[in-house]
């Protein structure tokens, strides 16, 4: 008697699956037309994106058990424990997640000959991870955090990607030039740095200190990353 549900039901998931899906994949074509040297293969993004949703997987293995502990040995009152969860714990482990399966997919690839092209991998590893947590989320939620995760989280996601590819892309830059040494640092930067950022953003968006700030640090988050883009798309050169 209520199969006349069904095809009202199937329209309203894929409606919030689309919604979930369609700005990761705006965000993915505009990072992918600023490549303007060498485009990378549609077999080598796929390859990118999929290790993308692979990452979040393992990040919320991560998650689930260090907070497991997190929460048996501090306080949930204490300023400690809110520092400790957004960016020794959720932060890391997402980003340190997308690092891992961004060098493993990429660092060998022979495709990986422009400084670029490690701005270009990380925001699509990125994506892909911000892909599947939003869908996970708006199936969970509903459109209303579809339409708050837009205009926020996904290009988040995609920030923290800008800033993770640049210094991979240093890092790519120094090993084939012989110097491992500033090669493992820009690596290390490659996950601190967003880490740092991904921290502070979950830190101020769940604050009490109000709406103001958290746009502020978005705002300038997007912009910063926007010139970076810009910046290091014009200056791509072959490594």
């Amino acid at each position: 008697m209520f199969y006349f549900l069904i095809p009202t039901l199937m329209s309203y998931n894929f409606f919030l699956i689309a919604a979930a899906v369609i700005p990761a994949l705006f965000l993915m074509l505009r990072a992918y037309r600023s490549d303007k040297l060498e485009k990378e293969s549609g077999a080598v993004l796929w390859s990118l994106t999929k290790a993308g949703v692979f990452s979040s997987l393992i990040a919320l293995v991560e998650e689930r058990v260090l907070c497991f502990v997190l929460d048996r040995t501090v306080s949930k009152e204490s300023f400690l424990y809110n520092i400790i969860l957004y960016f020794g714990i959720v932060a890391f482990a997402e980003e340190s997640s997308k690092y891992l399966m961004l060098r493993r997919r990429s660092w060998r690839s022979r495709e990986f000959n422009c400084q670029y092209d490690g701005v270009i991998y990380a925001v699509f590893v990125s994506l892909g991870f911000a892909l599947w947590e939003n869908i996970s989320y708006v199936m969970t939620y509903g459109v209303g955090t579809a339409i708050v995760r837009a205009v926020t989280a996904i290009p988040g996601h995609a920030c923290f990607g800008v800033f993770m590819g640049v210094f991979y892309g240093f890092a790519k830059r120094f090993e084939r030039s012989g110097d491992s040494s500033l090669s493992r640092f820009c690596r290390w930067l490659a996950v601190i740095i967003p880490a740092l950022l991904h921290g502070a953003y979950d830190y101020i968006a769940t604050s009490q200190t109000g709406n103001l700030y958290f746009l502020c640090f978005v705002a300038a988050l997007f912009i910063v990353s926007y010139i970076l883009v810009g910046k290091m798309s014009k200056r791509d050169s072959y490594i």
